[in-house]
């Protein structure tokens, strides 16, 4: 059997707008990657799309960090990308073993996201 860790954070959608606002391109590329950028600025709403990402980067983090793995993990390492169909595909830049999904839901104010790690 597997062992399974799981990760959730929430995230309010004005937090990430601010820090957008405030600090602009400095904040977008300490948090997501380029191709991350060009996906939420595809939407009409993007903070909503920003913060679901957000929040999805911190739930992986706390999956991960739950299983044991000590070295520190930073936003840039993990990207959320997404399939054809907008399933959240999760691509690590980290050495460990295992898989990680992630779900992302949103609203106009809050963006939440659940992350499972499993290790076989």
């Amino acid at each position: 059997m597997a062992d399974i860790f799981i990760g959730t954070d929430l995230v309010e959608v004005v937090r990430i707008r601010s820090a957008i606002q405030e600090t602009g391109d400095r904040f977008l590329n300490r948090i997501y990657t380029k191709t991350e950028q060009d996906y939420c600025k595809s939407k009409a709403n993007p903070e909503i799309h920003y913060a679901g990402r957000f929040a999805a980067k911190e739930a992986i983090m706390k999956a991960l960090k739950s299983s044991g793995v000590g070295d520190p993990i930073s936003f840039e390492s993990i990207e959320i990308l997404s399939s054809k169909t907008g399933e959240p595909i999760v691509v690590i830049d980290i050495k460990f073993s295992g898989q990680c999904k992630v779900s992302i839901s949103h609203t106009n104010s809050h963006a939440i996201a659940s992350a499972i790690y499993t290790l076989e």
